[in-house]
């Protein structure tokens, strides 16, 4: 069998112009890196922004499983599936961070005969836009560094600085670290920490920044540190938003590819959705809702997180509404839900999938209370049996979801055909999309909300520095407290316990920090054991990946 890059680097790839021409893009419009890669400007947003928007259909899963789901693979194959049946399609994804491409997950291009291609250009650097937001974040923290050494001020207290440096792969060595040391030049010495670049605030800001000036405001509005006096310090009392705006310049514009059927993809931003709000730009969605009469997109991990907070974060600011939403699941991860381990998901187990199915259920009925309508799609898998499809069948059907198998790993846009045509019909079933809570409500009666609603708890513990964090934020500026919540939660379960599968009850979720993200307008709401610098396992993908003199990659999935 042919692994992802072999499949990927035997495609038939048209040159970018081409895609470009598919979407009425001019050639001094597009920004070009390399035969297969572009930029489109802000020249083709300009002109586009009288154009009506198509649908919007949101693409997410069950929490996520190590027998995998193949999120990114069915948003591919359904955006070819679709075009294939005359419908004018773009896909809208995030980028993938070197983090997980060089350690365990992997990248984040598809699979199979669903991917995004240039594939290893895509997981390796891509056009640098990652390269660019890490450049930034660190130039923030070496101004706030210099600001300390040239004298102080501004009077920051060194114990309250709340912005970090970031890198874009795991390194657990940077966790946490020791800066300044040395002679009195070297700086003033401090503790500090790394975070992986896709944890990063202005990650965030890029995402959601509808502009350069918008951009270039919500950078100025970061909060980096408190003063010895407990007043707040932003990033515009530095006075280096613009610098870190003009790194952005050409970061901030939505990147252009095709999938191995030449369906137009934007690729664009890269949130991770356990420590941010796991979705792609606001630019490049809207660009793409532009451009075609469907646009496909995901958000990561499960609904609990990923569609969580594309619904609750992304379209309120954004001003979105989706039309409906696919719910991916696999037989093999409903049955590990169920208890069966990973080694043993190939054989029939109707009574685990249906203990397993709970899960699937839950993110049914979450989905439900958004007003959106689902389509269930199972990533079809060769072990799994027609017994266990129909268990499956029947339970959404007694959910009220629609349900489509899709095999678009093994035959790329013709495996989706099914899943096309339910995800057509139930973008003109009516829907009453609305938010899961108001802007009105406090920051902890927001958290209550989520947890209680969304993750099924029965309570919300928050520890005394998440409590006072709030009651400072709430101080600052009034404004601060209508801003949604971003939970950082582990993606294994609903509950804040990665052990606990299927659908927990009767717990309580445990809010141990919070912090604000003024410049992304949200709140972080840190729970559980979440760490924002990841490590590598004791075999990472890394080993695996090589290249010839000839520029050939090879080992990359």
């Amino acid at each position: 069998m042919k692994t992802d890059i072999q499949i990927a680097q035997e495609a038939h790839m048209l040159p970018i112009t081409d895609v470009a021409k598919m979407l009425d893009v001019k050639d001094d419009e597009l920004e070009l890196y390399g035969k297969y890669k572009a930029k489109i400007n802000d020249a083709f947003l300009n002109r586009m922004k009288d154009k009506p928007e198509g649908k919007l259909v949101l693409v997410t899963a069950i929490n996520p499983t190590p027998a995998g789901e193949g999120k990114t693979t069915t948003t591919v194959g359904l955006g070819m599936a679709m075009n294939r049946l005359g419908k004018k399609t773009v896909i809208a994804l995030r980028e993938p961070s070197l983090g997980p491409v060089f350690g365990v997950k992997g990248g984040a291009a598809g699979g199979g005969y669903a991917q995004v291609v240039p594939m290893d250009d895509i997981n390796l650097h891509f056009t640098g836009d990652f390269h660019a937001i890490t450049a930034a974040n660190n130039l923030l923290c070496a101004m706030i560094d210099n600001h300390l050494q040239q004298g102080n001020e501004l009077g920051i207290d060194q114990r309250r600085i709340l912005f970090a440096r970031v890198t874009d792969t795991n390194d657990r060595a940077l966790r946490n670290v020791t800066v300044g040391l040395g002679s009195r030049v070297d700086g003033i010495p401090r503790q500090d920490h790394f975070m992986i670049t896709v944890a990063s605030e202005i990650m965030a800001i890029l995402c959601l920044a509808e502009s350069i000036s918008d951009l270039k405001a919500r950078l100025g509005n970061i909060l980096v540190a408190y003063t010895y006096g407990g007043k707040p310090v932003y990033c515009r009392d530095l006075k280096v938003q613009g610098a870190m705006a003009a790194l952005l310049k050409d970061a901030i514009k939505p990147n252009l590819v095709q999938t191995l059927e030449n369906t137009p993809a934007l690729i664009h931003g890269g949130p991770f959705a356990n420590i941010a709000h796991g979705c792609n730009s606001v630019r490049a969605t809207k660009l793409a809702l532009k451009l075609g009469e469907y646009t496909i997109t995901e958000a990561g991990f499960g609904a609990d997180l990923g569609a969580e907070k594309f619904l609750d974060i992304k379209c309120r600011k954004a001003g979105l509404c989706p039309s409906a939403v696919v719910l991916v699941a696999t037989v093999r991860a409903l049955k590990y839900n169920g208890g069966v381990p990973k080694a043993e998901l190939g054989r029939e187990d109707l009574d685990a999938l249906r203990r397993g199915s709970v899960n699937l259920e839950a993110h049914i009925d979450n989905i439900a209370k958004y007003g959106l309508p689902v389509v269930v799609a199972i990533n079809r898998f060769g072990s799994d049996t027609d017994a266990e499809l129909d268990l499956v069948r029947e339970i959404c059907e007694k959910k009220g979801a629609d349900f489509a198998l899709s095999e678009v790993f093994a035959k790329g846009g013709e495996g989706g055909l099914a899943l096309a045509e339910k995800v057509i019909a139930a973008c003109e079933k009516p829907s009453d999309f609305h938010f899961i809570y108001e802007d009105s409500l406090s920051i902890k009666d927001k958290i209550i909300t989520v947890a209680q609603r969304i993750y099924g708890a029965d309570d919300v513990k928050f520890d005394a520095a998440a409590l006072k964090t709030i009651a400072e934020i709430e101080a600052l500026d009034p404004r601060y407290a209508t801003f949604p919540i971003c939970v950082a939660k582990t993606q294994y379960s609903l509950s804040d316990d990665p052990a606990k599968l299927g659908r927990p009850t009767h717990f309580t979720l445990t809010v141990r920090e919070i912090k604000l993200s003024a410049g992304a307008e949200f709140i972080v709401v840190l729970t559980g054991a979440i760490m924002t610098m990841p490590g590598l396992p004791k075999a990472p993908a890394a080993f695996n990946i090589d290249v010839d003199d000839d520029g050939h990659i090879t080992g990359l999935f």
